[in-house]
């Protein structure tokens, strides 16, 4: 008999990825899986690529700030509660999972009182409040930074964040048809693609496109207000993992938003790096751990300009012994392995 897992998280890719890592390391030959996420996230397309099964259920976001919204999601909540109540009662998972998200808190209430097996993975490194509220419930907690310990207490696990690393392992550049006589820079907004980012790319991309490939990933339906009529310009609105792993193969560096998923990539790859976090929000602390082991260079929002970034971005191209360095600090600011240390918790309990 197959032991069951009900995986649970979205509402953006980030939260999804990491549990991904967990089905390519644990395979489905001895494990069925069914995902429990949003009605509106890109999970749903994401999961059923991967041949598994998709149920949706109803999300209220807790918001530790005023919006209209907040009036009615606690009802929002008490639906998925009961929702996810009974996908449990069907599904009779032996582990419940969550790498954070706000639609797996009501799931991680009915595993509570349904007694339920379940972990949550802390990847930011601030605790996010979906995993505060979760972690007291949970058998086990696994965290990305080692600084998160104090979050969690003695029973969480310094792991690292998991990843798909044997799907980023690609050696071909054939997709993108690039040429060899300029550097490449890889540009990524999040899952959802930045505004911010691709309006400050389209600015700069008169200056760029003379020194540079550009590989832009800007998010489904933000194409429009970019110049798409640029030599050595090549914006997707969004990329399979296979592409993305042909992206980064070709990639000399990349400028990007700062989700975890996305950061452990850049890590595990070595990738010399911008990041560009979004302000006022957990992104800022993650940034932060990199920019302190001088594992990626860190531009803030609020002050940034064309001119500054195109400098900085002409300034890293152009420079072998900070791209070496880079390299060097970020491949090493995040633990390897999590993906196996996580399956090694399930198998062995």
């Amino acid at each position: 008999m197959k032991t069951k897992i009900l995986l649970t998280g979205g509402g953006t890719g980030g939260s999804v990825t990491p549990l991904l890592a967990l089905v390519d390391e644990l395979g489905k030959a001895k494990f069925q899986y069914l995902w429990l996420g949003t009605t509106s996230g890109p999970e749903k397309e994401m999961i059923e690529k991967e041949g598994i099964e998709f149920k949706a259920t109803a999300a209220g976001k807790f918001r530790r700030y005023w919006s209209w919204r907040n009036l009615f999601d606690p009802i929002l909540v008490v639906v998925g509660f009961w929702q996810s109540l009974i996908i449990i009662l069907k599904f009779k998972p032996d582990w419940i999972i969550s790498a954070g998200s706000f639609v797996s808190v009501p799931a991680f209430w009915a595993g509570w009182l349904l007694r339920k097996k379940m972990i949550v993975h802390q990847q930011d490194a601030r605790a996010g409040l979906a995993n505060q509220l979760m972690a007291p419930l949970a058998k086990f907690i696994t965290v990305t930074f080692d600084k998160s310990l104090r979050d969690y207490g003695p029973e969480a696990r310094w792991v690292g964040n998991p990843i798909r690393s044997k799907k980023l392992e690609v050696k071909s550049k054939k997709y993108f048809n690039l040429q060899d006589s300029l550097p490449v820079l890889l540009v990524l907004g999040g899952g959802t693609g930045a505004m911010f980012i691709n309006n400050l790319i389209g600015e700069s991309l008169p200056q760029l496109t003379k020194i540079c490939q550009i590989i832009h990933l800007t998010g489904k339906g933000k194409q429009a207000v970019l110049k798409k009529n640029y030599h050595h310009y090549y914006p997707y609105e969004f990329l399979d993992i296979r592409q993305m792993a042909e992206a980064y193969q070709a990639a000399g560096a990349v400028v990007s938003r700062c989700g975890m998923a996305t950061l452990s990539e850049l890590s595990y790859l070595a990738k010399p790096s911008i990041l560009i976090p979004i302000p006022h929000s957990h992104q800022v602390e993650n940034a932060r751990v990199f920019e302190e082991n001088s594992a990626a260079i860190v531009l803030d929002q609020p002050v940034l300009e064309r001119t500054f970034f195109v400098k900085k971005i002409k300034m890293l191209l152009a420079d072998k012994k900070l791209q070496a360095e880079l390299s060097k600090n970020i491949s090493a600011v995040i633990k390897r392995g999590a993906a196996t240390e996580l399956a090694k918790i399930i198998l062995k309990n």
